[in-house]
């Protein structure tokens, strides 16, 4: 199959081969049938549903001139910026390995000798050659329907002779290449129809086909680009520079005092200031320090509305400043910001090959074979078994020219264009600001008869607030009735001060809302010295300070954590069980998140309040009562907060008190036990080992971290959990089209196969029927851009639904129903 754009066919290139360097930077312009106009959206995926993995070298050069601006205080670089861009693609009508055997070199080193190569590039450039070639192909057809015998004849040999090397030059120019290369596919198959055509009398016939196949996959490769996401205009809009700020002695930058150069996007540190003035885009992600502005990230997350930034605001890379100017902080570099995963993780995508494809791969190169014996027994046996005459005649069609007519319409063109609907379809997802890593993920999502979420974060808004601190055991009293109340507030304020001090820096919620209460309080300053992060269970560290309370400044332990690690730090089973006994009479009951910190044994327990994601509800019951999922939640919080919030979503099975190793173990087994894949959704923290071994792991990228962004298979970019009902029917939607692609693709082969072998139908309509089932497979997998619906079913009822309307709508504009009626 040709690939999805329209740039010059310079496919007859290796990449690693210098001689054609020339050669290929002469053929390097670009036409192309625009399509309507769009946001630039992240990746358009190459043309991974041809049968032979293609990739030939085409080399185009941007130069970037760096220019001088007025600005006041403006330090300048003296230098010119070049950027030279290496764009891999598959070109050319034929298939192509990633290098070309050395017997093709060759055979290239004479084409371009010839200048045979030349000028089948400059056929290819020029789209109007191949409509002009159609049109004279369609006149000399009618010619003896509207002239006298005579002068037809003549005419229309001249249409034809001056018609068949527009468009076979390149088509032969592609066979010889792939049958020197040992390789057998559609274009060898046309070209052999279309030649031997010529032979037999009918050139008229064979420059026809070639026509037909050349403009069907024109419009092919446009039906194809507008289902496509495309990474080129994202990176073209994103900037190469940004203005940093020149901050000396460790001051703060201001607007009243400001200095600025001119830096690589790809050289910006973690910690440096920048300056994004209106109209230009943010090129990492970012934290505003200074100013407000209204940004939009349309073309990142799909989200439309755009969003107010004030100080203390994060912005994603790429994200386009509306108006004002902002002084923003770097929080991630270039290599970790949202706009680079986001190209890198796509780009991946486009390597990752569905089941249909990773089929077609395999068998492709086997069936044209196939297909090219099956069509020599026709021309061999006809004139045996059915009496047919070898060639044509008045009477009769010849058994050569029914050969002919099989190898056309077996050619495995419709069926190879069947997985276009995975590329729709992740187009249609990453519109709605979900990023799938390759179309197998939509065929493992449609597969899952179980889903799991996680609870804080995902469920949950994830922004804890603290409520209260208790000190529960160990706390000396002069309460001789209590042990533990005397020192309050003062162990509030050392147990808040040692979590604050431990927990700094951290990307936990529960870290970060124990951070946010010590901000403005009057705090003793503590020292951490030694500090281990264990995964799922806590913090430990060894912390001291000089303030009273602490036993002198001498070193001490202290660990902040879940309570089931705070109580498995005791070594006496006594003392645990004491600890577990105040946790469960605490005076703020079971229905807040927990977390203990202990230091040199003295137990202090932390309660925080979590509230539900306002679409959580709506979520859950979309995917049990539209989706029939087996709906679960799976955290590390106790019995009462993990129902409390089950309850409020609608969620009746959840398992609580889960270490990362549990919630592992609970995601292998239920695909085990039900026979069906799981889906495992969560924010990225703690839970990468479950992402990593569900059927298909999806995160809320906003949040994750670069390990639970690696492992995962579907990033949402919105800090929400809409997405995923969408994801999952937009999978279901992918594999019934899938089906309705092969069959409407068998369907057509036979047809067109069945009908040409018996004689029915001329060569030229069976190149129709051919390329009108390709069409038809092309446009079917457009449909996955529509919404995504759950069954067949309700497939069905939408296209009914939509006829309805157009029904209505003519109606109306005819007068028959007035619009008052309605």
């Amino acid at each position: 199959m040709e690939t999805l754009s329209f740039p010059a066919k310079s496919r007859f290139l290796s990449s690693t081969s210098p001689q054609f360097t020339k050669y290929k930077l002469k053929f390097s312009s670009n036409f192309s049938i625009p399509p309507k106009p769009k946001p630039p959206i992240p990746l358009r995926n190459i043309s991974y549903f041809a049968f032979i993995k293609c990739s030939a070298h085409s080399h185009s050069h941007s130069h970037h001139h760096h220019s001088h601006e007025d600005d006041r205080n403006h330090n300048h670089l003296d230098s010119d910026d070049h950027d030279h861009n290496h764009h891999h693609h598959c070109h050319g009508h034929a298939s192509c390995d990633s290098t070309l055997t050395k017997s093709q070199q060759t055979f290239l080193r004479y084409a371009e000798a010839a200048k045979w190569t030349d000028l089948a590039n400059f056929l290819r450039q020029h789209l109007e050659l191949c409509c002009f070639a159609t049109a004279l192909f369609l006149a000399a057809g009618a010619c003896p329907h509207l002239l006298p015998k005579p002068a037809a004849a003549t005419l229309q040999h001249a249409f034809t002779a001056v018609a068949f090397p527009l468009v076979g030059v390149s088509a032969s120019l592609d066979a010889a290449l792939d049958i020197v290369g040992g390789k057998i596919n559609i274009h060898v198959l046309m070209a052999l129809a279309a030649f031997a055509s010529v032979f037999m009398g009918n050139a008229l016939e064979g420059g026809l086909l070639l026509a037909m196949f050349n403009m069907a996959h024109i419009a092919e490769d446009y039906f194809t680009s507008r289902s496509m996401i495309d990474v080129k205009e994202l990176k073209e809009n994103h900037p190469d520079f940004a203005l940093k700020l020149d901050v000396k002695n460790g001051n703060n930058p201001s607007f009243s005092d400001m200095k600025y150069h001119k830096v690589p996007v790809t050289g910006l540190e973690v910690g440096s200031y920048i300056l994004v003035k209106a109209g230009e885009s943010v090129p990492v992600d970012c934290e505003v320090f200074q100013g407000s502005s209204t940004i939009t990230v349309e073309h990142l997350t799909g989200e439309v509305k755009p969003v107010e930034r004030k100080v203390g605001d994060s912005i994603p890379g790429g994200a386009r400043n509306l108006d004002g100017m902002m002084i923003v902080k770097v929080k991630k570099s270039w290599k970790e910001s949202t706009l680079n995963r986001i190209v890198q993780l796509t780009e991946e995508a486009q390597q990752s090959k569905p089941k249909l494809q990773r089929w077609l791969d395999k068998f492709g190169e086997q069936y044209s074979r196939a297909v090219i014996i099956l069509s020599a027994a026709i021309a061999l046996i006809g004139p045996i078994l059915f009496k047919w005459p070898l060639f044509s005649t008045a009477v009769c069609r010849g058994s050569v020219y029914r050969a002919l007519g099989l190898m056309v319409a077996a050619s495995p063109c419709a069926l190879a264009v069947a997985p276009l609907v995975y590329a729709t379809a992740i187009s249609a997802c990453a519109k709605k600001g979900i990023l799938l890593k390759g179309g197998h993920v939509l065929d493992a999502l449609s597969s899952c008869r179980n889903i799991a979420f996680d609870k804080t974060g995902t469920l949950t808004t994830g922004e804890f607030m603290c409520k209260a601190i208790e000190p529960i055991h160990g706390h000396v009293s002069n309460n001789k009735k209590q042990n533990f109340m005397c020192c309050v507030p003062n162990c509030e304020k050392e147990a808040l001060a040692v979590a604050a001090a431990m927990e700094k820096g951290t990307t936990h919620p529960i870290g970060r809302a124990v951070v946010d209460h010590s901000i403005g309080k009057d705090l003793p300053p503590v020292s951490v010295e030694r500090f281990e992060n264990l995964p799922g269970r806590g913090l430990f560290a060894t912390i001291s300070s000089a303030e009273p309370g602490f036993e002198g400044g001498k070193p001490l332990k202290a660990s902040i954590g879940s309570v089931e690690y705070i109580t498995s730090l005791f070594t006496s089973d006594d003392e645990s069980r004491k600890v577990k006994e105040a946790v469960n009479t605490s005076s703020y009951g079971g229905g807040f998140v927990r977390a203990a910190l202990s230091v040199n044994n003295k137990v202090t327990l932390f309660h925080f309040e979590d509230k539900p994601r306002v679409d959580s509800f709506d979520v859950i019951n979309t995917l049990q009562n539209e989706g029939n999922l087996r709906v679960m939640m799976l955290t590390g919080d106790h019995e009462l907060s993990a129902r409390r919030v089950a309850d409020a979503v609608g969620i009746k099975e959840y398992h609580c008190s889960l270490k990362p190793e549990d919630k592992l173990y609970h995601v292998t087994k239920i695909p085990r036990d039900t026979g069906g894949g799981l889906i495992m959704v969560g924010d990225g923290i703690n839970d990468a080992p479950a992402l990593a071994a569900a059927t298909v792991g999806i995160v809320l990228a906003e949040r994750a971290s670069a390990t639970a962004i690696a492992v995962a298979d579907v990033l949402l970019l919105q800090d929400n959990i809409s997405g995923v009902p969408f994801t999952v029917a937009k999978s279901r939607q992918t594999t019934s089209l899938v089906k309705q692609n092969v069959a409407l693709a068998l369907s057509s082969i036979f047809l067109a196969s069945l009908t040409s072998v018996l004689g029915f139908i001329p060569l030229w309509l069976t190149v129709l029927l051919h390329e009108g089932g390709t069409l038809l497979v092309c446009l079917n997998s457009i449909r996955a851009l529509n919404a995504p619906t759950w069954s067949w079913k309700h497939d069905l009822l939408q296209l009914i639904h939509k006829f309805k309307s157009l029904l209505l709508r003519f109606n109306i504009d005819h007068g028959t129903i007035q619009p008052t009626l309605l």
